[in-house]
């Protein structure tokens, strides 16, 4: 009899993923970030633990690339337009500026330490900065996980801003970790203006794109309304919310395919395409929303689930000493250090507004999925590139993920706020009415 079968894969899947669920519970207790005790449940039944072998890095690469973008799309979905507008500037220049002098100060800080005698780490200018590369974004998901759950609302319009830049930061370290391998694999022969140019023509066609493919998701979705409308038997509104959902599960695949095989990023693309379907407030649109975000936290766990399995904990002890060095750079230097330099234009930012921003630079599943394309791509020392950004994202969400509230409520920046609920009923997207609590 077969060991591996397709019913002991769904078996065990689903076993690590109800007590995914279970234990993930206890992040109301302990305070830690939910998609931690997941990447840590994973970890569990992992080689080291109770011995599930999974070391498929093109199967891990290919989840993660389908999981961030429905996480994408779902970020980009719950963004509203009118409160990104007033921090639209300083948000744009913290996703872009932000994650290049991030990249550029843990860069160059990894390369100090490769040439230092006692480290076991020996990576040239490049390998360094592709390193820090993968782990320049920020992680939306961690972040707004944890203010979620203890209802934490923000000052100073910080909450849209983080929005803004932890949902746009992720093409452009994509852009910066593609570019860099192509650049080593080329034997780094990539001039300066080449890598300008690839840069603006991945953000043009990524832009243009994530346009186009809006309007026709926009043009799709209408059409279906109409026509179920003008059929004789009306459709079920359930069906048809449903319908609409699958209609813009595909567009968003769709989006993100076009645009990489034209050349563009297309994370960005599936996160504009987010942003202009929530602007749009197309038909069943409160469907949609419900149905992507099971959809994104869906994706979440089981990313972080499966790179828990990919991970050998025995290999990733051998660049401990080397990752807690970096990751202590890359939270108290590195981001800090960008975003201030970012946030100088903008004065109205005060400063406890930039100390907290600089703190909230948690790091997710995003690095550790970039983190497997130089393994993919046969990068020298991919392996400890792996390990290392593995570590430093449980580091990250170890120590900022439990200490984001309370970084909040030490520098004042939390407002009080009453909980709205919608009593379990739901109004019909047709009609034009909201439901809002009243307190008498």
């Amino acid at each position: 009899m077969e060991a591996i079968t397709s019913e002991n894969v769904m078996l065990i899947g689903s076993l690590i993923l109800m007590v995914g669920v279970l234990i993930g519970k206890t992040s109301y207790r302990t305070g830690l970030p939910l998609l931690l005790i997941f990447l840590l449940v994973g970890m569990g039944f992992g080689i080291d633990g109770l011995g599930v072998q999974f070391s498929d890095i093109h199967t891990a690469q290919s989840i993660g690339m389908i999981a961030l973008c429905i996480i994408l799309f779902s970020g980009g979905l719950e963004t509203k337009v009118a409160a990104i507008r007033p921090v639209l500037a300083p948000g744009l220049v913290l996703s872009t500026l932000g994650v290049l002098l991030t990249a550029l100060l843990t860069g160059l800080f990894v390369w100090w330490l490769s040439g230092m005698s006692w480290t076991n780490i020996h990576f040239a200018l490049l390998p360094s900065l592709l390193l820090a590369a993968t782990m320049s974004s920020t992680d939306s998901a961690s972040v707004f996980g944890i203010l979620g759950t203890q209802n934490v609302h923000l000052k100073q319009q910080l909450r849209p801003m983080l929005e803004l830049e932890s949902g746009s930061n992720d093409p452009m370290a994509y852009m910066l970790t593609i570019l860099l391998i192509e650049t080593i694999q080329l034997g780094g022969s990539l001039s300066a203006a080449e890598l300008l140019w690839q840069l603006l023509l991945q953000f043009g066609i990524g832009i243009a794109g994530g346009y186009v493919c809006a309007k026709i998701t926009q043009w799709a979705i209408i059409r279906y309304r109409r026509f179920g409308q003008k059929a004789a038997t009306s459709e079920d509104g359930e069906q048809a919310s449903s319908m609409i959902s699958i209609l813009t599960l595909g567009a968003v695949f769709m989006t993100f395919s076009t645009v990489t095989l034209l050349g563009g990023n297309g994370y960005l693309a599936v996160y504009l395409l987010g942003i202009l379907i929530g602007h749009y407030k197309v038909p069943c649109y409160r469907g949609v929303t419900k149905f992507m975000g099971g959809m994104s936290w869906l994706g979440q766990i089981v990313v972080f689930l499966m790179l828990g399995l990919l991970v050998n904990p025995r290999e990733m002890m051998t660049t401990a000493a080397v990752s807690v060095l970096v990751g202590v750079f890359i939270i108290l230097i590195g981001r800090p250090l960008s975003v201030m330099v970012c946030l100088l234009p903008f004065r109205k930012v005060t400063m406890k507004a930039r100390l907290f921003v600089s703190w909230v630079g948690l790091r997710g599943a995003v690095p550790i999925i970039f983190a497997t394309y130089p393994v993919i791509a046969d990068v020298e020392g991919a392996s400890q590139i792996f390990n290392i950004v593995f570590f430093v994202t449980l580091l990250s969400l170890l120590i900022q993920g439990t200490t984001v509230v309370k970084a909040a409520r030490w520098l004042r920046l939390v407002k009080p706020q009453q909980q709205e609920t919608d009593f379990g009923v739901e109004l019909s997207d047709d009609v034009p009415t909201s439901l809002h609590t009243v307190v008498l």
